[in-house]
């Protein structure tokens, strides 16, 4: 070997050394693992970026439980009412201001177009709180455009809704869940259980409540959006 080309032991060690410092200086959460306290760290990579779609009573109960899960941030909201998406703002803001493993606090965008957020190259995946005859439209954008998808029950208003949104997560290969967390809960499991084994008999009737019907506002018209049409969208509109 030429000796101008070789490299020595003492050499070697010595850049190995500075290598290893190199390394050595990248911060402990961007690699993943665990903490002293046997909580994980979670690298930047597998921070799931989020688009919420809706930020009403839904809404907001979801902003709640994910901002807990620490494994997930909201980089964008669609919502038609102003009152509504403050509120959101805030509560995401002060979250991110107390925990700030995940980085620092940036504003927020609203967009009271929902396409312009699943426009966004920065979003994952989306959770869709809206009105009932929203979710299958936008359930199938979100899947063309690339997100996973979160989407609040009742999943669609009819079969041939259900079945497109179902057509569009196969088709673009979308990760889907519905929330409809109830049928996981225990005592749920353990009714089906009973009944299915015939422990309690043969059924002969079930009565359901689900409460009174809907009554009208009696809100001043004030307290609401001046312009509908982003919450109307297929549904006719009506005072």
């Amino acid at each position: 070997m030429n000796e101008e080309k070789s490299i020595n032991r003492r050499d070697f060690v010595g850049k190995a050394a500075t290598a290893v410092a190199g390394f050595m200086i990248v911060p402990r959460f961007v690699l993943g693992g665990k903490k002293p306290d046997g909580s994980k760290y979670l690298a930047p990579s597998d921070v799931i970026s989020l688009g919420f779609i809706g930020t009403g009573k839904q809404g907001k109960g979801l902003i709640n439980s994910f901002l807990g899960t620490n494994e997930t941030r909201i980089v964008a909201i669609s919502e038609v009412y102003k009152a509504k998406s403050q509120l959101a703002l805030d509560r995401i803001k002060t979250h991110y201001e107390k925990n700030t493993q995940l980085g620092a606090y940036s504003e927020v965008p609203v967009y009271t177009d929902f396409r312009e957020l699943l426009a966004r190259k920065d979003v994952d995946a989306v959770v869709i709180a809206t009105p009932d005859h929203w979710h299958a439209a936008m359930a199938v954008r979100a899947a063309e455009a690339g997100k996973d998808i979160y989407c609040e029950k009742p999943l669609a208003l009819t079969v041939k809704e259900g079945r497109a949104m179902v057509d569009a997560a196969r088709k673009y290969n979308r990760v889907f869940q519905t929330g409809s967390m109830q049928r996981s809960w225990p005592e749920f499991r353990q009714t089906a259980e009973l009944i299915r084994n015939g422990y309690i008999g043969d059924i002969k009737s079930i009565k359901v409540n689900v409460g009174p019907p809907p009554t009208p506002t009696t809100s001043p018209p004030s307290q609401f959006p001046t312009d509908w049409t982003g919450a109307s969208g297929s549904v006719p509109m009506r005072p």
